[in-house]
């Protein structure tokens, strides 16, 4: 609410927001001061909204072409919402996919228009990757409605597409173990394979967590791996550390001793052909995804099993803990769950039907024993008795 102000000279003077500039986005203010009197000043303010400048100036442009507003107000606006990390890997997934809509004005962009896109999309696309697609876009819409470029959202009136939980893809134990017997450890590129391959499998790292790792985030006697960082990866020449998914993700992972034994040999190995900090190196530098991927794809293939992606070596993991009978507390840890709620809804239906070993559990359980002669006498009381049994 705009109020009058008595200045410090003794005038009275108010500022008024008139909204936001279509074209810049910029909050558009107007200041007038220097009124004798504060009614003088009411006055004033009250004549810019009957005049309409208020009204003219909040006017909504819904002329703007969808492509000018994302190329030169949503995309540099957002890019300062979100981690560095997160804007570039979504970048791509923006000019894409928001391209479906750059020869539409903004008021052309109808819910029925948007959800003519939802179709298509989910007949070539998961139900998973629509909903993250629908979302981006809810936000450049809620942006325009904030700068007075749209009256609606269309994505908040024809809602999201239905979640379904996708499956989880993994290798289990013996899918594992027919891979890495493809993997020759006397080729110095194959033994690094090899390291990438194990080290995720048996830990359950996400991808960026292991490329991050240096030798430093490990203590080989206490058997303890570190995880504090995430790598972004651009090329050989531009990577960096960034923060974690979650605060849960900053954890410390108990090793099996055979992969401390791996890892023993693994940095002997490395020492003698490269130097580096990073665990996951071949030549100096930390490896990207696709070089892991590629591995997956070629000892796969080799071995005769299905092929997974990175992240299913996560998944792997978590399935070999609980075909081990492990406690989903201890699953959550060590994965770097934010909370079990997250645990159970991705892995709970891996977990075995326990319902006839908690009925074998039971069966001669109980002693079965009882009575050999009546305690109570409900006959005199019971409607039901006298009749059929005649008693009196």
């Amino acid at each position: 609410m705009v109020k009058v102000k008595k200045s410090k000279n003794g005038t009275y003077e108010f500022r008024v927001s008139l909204g936001f500039d279509p074209k810049t986005g910029k909050r558009v203010q107007k200041r007038m001061s220097g009124f004798r009197t504060k009614s003088e000043a009411n006055k004033a303010l009250a004549s810019l909204v009957v005049d309409g400048v208020k009204e003219k100036a909040t006017e909504i442009d819904t002329s703007m072409n969808f492509k000018k507003f994302t190329e030169d107000i949503f995309t540099s606006w957002y890019r300062n919402q979100v981690k560095e990390s997160t804007f570039l890997n979504r970048q791509g997934s923006i000019k894409k996919h928001f391209a479906y809509f750059y020869n539409m004005d903004l008021d052309e962009i109808t819910p029925l228009v948007l959800q003519e896109w939802q179709i298509k999309m989910r007949d070539k696309c998961s139900s998973q990757y629509v909903r993250s697609i629908q979302g981006l876009l809810s936000i450049a819409f809620d942006r325009a409605i904030v700068l007075g470029l749209m009256k609606k959202n269309p994505s908040k009136i024809i809602g999201n597409v239905k979640k379904e939980k996708s499956a989880i893809d993994f290798w289990t134990k013996e899918e594992f173990e027919r891979v890495i017997s493809q993997i020759y450890l006397g080729d110095y590129f194959q033994h690094f394979q090899f390291i990438c391959l194990w080290l995720l499998f048996m830990t359950g790292m996400r991808v960026g967590e292991a490329t991050a790792l240096q030798w430093s985030d490990v203590d080989l006697n206490k058997r303890t791996l570190s995880i504090s960082k995430n790598l972004f990866y651009q090329n050989v020449d531009n990577y960096k550390f960034t923060t974690p998914k979650t605060y849960a993700s900053i954890r410390t992972i108990v090793l099996d001793t055979d992969t401390i034994e791996i890892l023993t040999k693994w940095r002997e190995v490395q020492k003698e052909n490269c130097k580096t900090k990073f665990i996951l190196s071949y030549n100096g530098v930390p490896t990207q995804k696709f070089t892991i991927s590629y591995a997956i794809d070629r000892y796969s293939k080799i071995a005769g099993v299905h092929r997974i992606r990175i992240h299913g070596l996560r998944h792997s993991h978590a399935s070999l803990l609980i075909s081990m009978g492990e406690n989903p507390l201890i699953i959550k840890d060590r994965l770097g769950h934010a909370d079990i709620e997250t645990t159970l809804g991705t892995y709970g239906h891996l977990y075995p039907n326990s319902n006839f070993q908690v009925a074998d559990k039971l069966s001669n359980f109980i002693e079965k024993k009882t009575s050999d002669e009546t305690k109570v006498n409900h006959y005199s009381s019971n409607q039901f008795m006298k009749t059929t049994y005649g008693m009196n």
